[in-house]
């Protein structure tokens, strides 16, 4: 017997540059500028996956957008117990719904690290009684070590689990909207969960870039400045690395905002600041464009966490249907040859990695599938390497 919870609002800030969605006034705004909620879409494609291969098993879930109206677009059977239900959802929802949950043999829960730190608070009440829980990456940031690497992933390693239990703990980590909103990203450990056991198809805790020597960051800076060709766009994605690509650029782009500068003969002028994914959208269109993305540390994403304003939609402009638009080209350029996407990290982050892939999750399976190969990246002053890339869906369940 499976549990799901899902936090409706998880993730609305992402793609309309709220850079999170803690919070009533946030929600609000966030709708205000024409978000769409996708935390019952993925919670969908999780249960979906699981089901197609645990056909049997029991999905408990409670009313609403909570979970049913998940199961109903995964078309999948489902019970329910007495929660949810509520047009406006809170924190104090998420954590009875898994009060409500408590009798399963694992809890799928669909959001952020907001919503994680809501079960761990629900289950340290119900103590050794608490089911293990995964969750399905759903949030704008997903810090915590406690979410599959994707909503289908989250489906393949809930019905590995049921066959062979076994569990983990991982970590529940959380940072301060407002703050992080301000450019402090100061992120705190809250605590730990019992999860399904094998970490490689776990996101895995998010790791810091203050090891980074400067120097090669802005090594990194220098040498993304020197391949400017004249009349590109270049989106600039979140990040310290591409933050180092605008102070050496001599512009006022945002830490953790997407901006769109354009090169001209000498240096480059910015476009547009702190960008939401319809205005970038209609930045690129009809344009040539590069994206320039920075590798999260410890878990290599580079779509889909902190970006969202780089949609589906967004990748099918710039890299034009994705085949030759990522990899191969001209060694020399950022963008000679097709080369749309580059990505930044230093070579620290990239051990770091300990050879897994960089990662997508761009909320489209299909194109997360077409841009696998490999990509560009940018570790210092005329240094880069080819890396390997993939569909955060496939790398371990393929």
């Amino acid at each position: 017997m499976v549990g799901l919870v899902v936090n409706p609002v998880a993730g609305l800030g992402g793609a309309v540059g709220l850079k999170g969605s803690d919070g009533a006034g946030v929600q609000r705004a966030a709708l205000a500028r024409g978000a769409e909620p996708k935390a019952g879409r993925r919670a969908a494609q999780a249960v979906a996956t699981l089901l197609a291969r645990r056909p049997g098993l029991r999905l408990v879930t409670v009313a609403g957008a909570m979970g049913e109206d998940s199961a109903r677009a995964a078309a999948v059977p489902y019970e329910l117990v007495p929660s949810g239900g509520q047009d406006v959802t809170t924190a104090a929802d998420t954590r009875a719904a898994v009060m409500a949950l408590a009798d399963v043999d694992l809890l799928l829960f669909a959001g952020g690290d907001g919503t994680a730190r809501d079960v761990l608070d629900a289950v340290r009440e119900l103590g050794a009684a608490a089911p293990p829980v995964l969750g399905i990456p759903a949030g704008v940031k997903v810090y915590s070590g406690c979410f599959a690497l994707s909503p289908a992933t989250a489906g393949f390693v809930a019905a590995d689990f049921l066959t062979r239990p076994g569990t983990a703990e991982a970590e529940v980590v959380d940072l301060d909207e407002e703050r992080y909103r301000r450019g402090l990203v100061s992120p705190r450990l809250y605590g730990s969960l019992r999860v399904p056991a094998g970490r490689a198809a776990l996101s895995g805790r998010k790791a810091g870039s203050s090891d980074a020597a400067p120097a090669t960051v802005e090594g990194i800076a220098r040498e993304i400045a020197a391949r400017l060709r004249p009349g590109v766009r270049y989106v600039l994605g979140p990040g310290a690395t591409t933050a180092a690509v605008g102070r050496e650029l001599g512009l006022a782009t945002t830490l953790l905002g997407v901006d769109v500068v354009e090169a001209r003969t000498g240096g480059a002028d910015l476009v547009a600041a702190d960008v939401t994914e319809g205005e970038l959208f209609e930045l690129v269109r009809g344009r040539e464009t590069v994206l320039v993305l920075s590798v999260i540390g410890g878990q290599g994403f580079v779509l889909g966490r902190g970006n969202q304003q780089v949609s589906p939609r967004v990748l099918d402009e710039v890299l034009g249907g994705v085949p030759g638009g990522v990899s191969g080209g001209d060694p020399s350029g950022v963008s000679g040859g097709g080369d749309g996407l580059v990505v930044l990290a230093t070579q620290q982050k990239l051990a770091g990695l300990g050879g897994r892939p960089l990662l997508a999750d761009s909320g489209d399976q299909e194109l997360d599938r077409k841009l696998a190969g490999h990509v560009r990246v940018i570790t210092g002053y005329r240094e880069s390497t080819i890396y390997r890339i993939c569909a955060a869906s496939e790398e371990f369940y393929g």
